[in-house]
């Protein structure tokens, strides 16, 4: 049998990180993850996963990433119950996270002008800025001639 799921997606809240009475850390998040197609609107939907993640990586999710952050998620289904507040049974699926991966820097998810770096550069380096990215828009740009690669150039 097998019980495996990878899903890549944006937080859709500030992870959530507590501890447990033994020290243990654990962090509940929930990602939007896009569907591959688009409804009659034209427009994409998304599902709303509710997953899981325990000791250091639940401290590290929360540390680095935040609402908006998109993530990859490598872990496995998993069901359980409980009784609720008012006495009846609650069913919770989520994902119980075995491993994350970070795919955006702390801060990345913002638009790159709204984002503060401590470094305000003057308006004559903006402009040579906006020039050489014109002139250099894509290096890898293909111009109609073959690429020569060796295989002693690729590192795998």
């Amino acid at each position: 049998m097998m019980n495996r799921v990878v899903l890549v997606g944006r937080l859709t809240r500030d992870p959530d990180l507590r501890y447990t009475p033994n020290g243990v850390a654990v962090a509940n998040f929930r990602i939007a993850v896009d569907r591959p197609f688009s409804n009659q609107q034209g427009n994409r939907d998304a599902d709303f996963i509710n997953c899981v993640v325990w000791r250091r990586a639940a401290e590290n999710l929360a540390t680095y990433m935040k609402k908006g952050s998109m993530i990859g998620v490598d872990g496995r289904i998993q069901s359980r119950s409980f009784e609720g507040r008012d006495g009846n049974t609650v069913f919770v699926t989520e994902v119980v996270a075995d491993n994350i991966q970070f795919l955006e820097s702390k801060g990345s998810s913002q638009p790159r002008d709204q984002q503060s770096s401590g470094f305000q550069p003057n308006q004559n380096q903006n402009q040579n800025q906006s020039n050489q990215t014109q002139t250099n828009d894509n290096p890898f740009k293909d111009n109609g001639e073959p690429i020569d690669i060796s295989d002693d150039d690729l590192p795998f």
